[in-house]
């Protein structure tokens, strides 16, 4: 075989590689969203002010971070499933999200409250975030790890953080339908402390389960 045609063969296979992670990657979120959808709902359930509260720029707040960790998170996952792909660029991506909640976190203390700033950050849902967005994660998470696995990662364990943190982003928007805690301390706490569970749950499961 000459060195050409070896790498077509290489660049076809990689090509391969990445229409195959992204496909089972995509169907994984969708049976799994499904799956963390139905705990939602039997568990949970869409804040009855919903309405109202879309008007409150504090609770829109919400998903925008949330999303803003998802949707960079996955993009990144699945970069890292390819053989030592660079990702230094997108990386900053989860800046993002960051940078909104600090702005939110201003934006909440300039405004007039009722509530000091410890009772805003303690908030009413702390347990039942450090509860709930863990356990709608998991579906998510598994689902990545064995769509990432269609790769070949080779940093497992920053592979699985990564999809940690996108199963945790997922699992953080659907509850924060449910959660009337809009403060972005609130947020910037739990919803915090909540993801970084999930991403080390996920760099721990990746070290395994994604070696090769």
């Amino acid at each position: 075989m000459d060195t050409d045609h070896l790498i077509r063969t290489l660049a076809a296979d990689n090509e391969w590689r990445a229409r195959s992670v992204s496909m089972w990657l995509a169907v994984g979120l969708i049976i799994a969203g499904a799956v963390s959808s139905m705990m939602f709902m039997m568990a949970l359930h869409v804040r009855p002010d919903v309405a109202t509260a879309m008007h409150n720029p504090f609770f829109d707040l919400k998903f925008v971070v949330t999303l803003g960790l998802a949707i960079p998170a996955i993009a990144i996952g699945l970069r890292l499933a390819h053989p030592a792909a660079p990702v230094g660029g997108r990386i900053w991506l989860l800046v993002v999200p960051v940078g909104l909640l600090v702005l939110g976190i201003i934006a909440d203390c300039l405004v007039p409250q009722r509530l000091s700033w410890s009772a805003r950050m303690i908030g009413n849902n702390s347990r039942v975030c450090m509860t709930a967005i863990p356990a709608m994660s998991l579906p998510i998470l598994a689902a990545s790890l064995i769509a990432l696995r269609h790769g070949a990662p080779t940093r497992p364990a920053l592979t699985g953080a990564v999809a940690g943190l996108f199963s945790a982003g997922l699992a953080a928007t659907l509850y924060a339908a449910h959660c009337t805690d809009d403060s972005p301390l609130f947020v910037a706490t739990w919803y915090t402390l909540a993801t970084a569970l999930v991403a080390a749950v996920g760099a721990l499961a990746g070290s395994r389960v994604l070696r090769f």
